[in-house]
């Protein structure tokens, strides 16, 4: 049986459609669409996840 996994969106988006989910994996973080979340996601390592967290913060990008 797949794990099941929970996803969550800013509070910020304020219960719209348009936004990007996060979810917690094994070493990882899983993104996706919350528009299409049956279109898969794209993964990150956690070092990889806290470099953009930290440009975000940094507004880098």
């Amino acid at each position: 049986m797949p794990e099941q996994r929970v996803w969550r969106k800013s509070s910020y988006s304020g219960g719209r459609e348009n936004c990007v989910e996060v979810a917690d994996l094994p070493l990882r973080t899983a993104v996706r669409d919350s528009k299409h979340p049956r279109a898969g996601h794209l993964s990150f390592t956690t070092p990889e996840w806290s470099a953009f967290l930290a440009a975000l913060k940094d507004r880098e990008v």
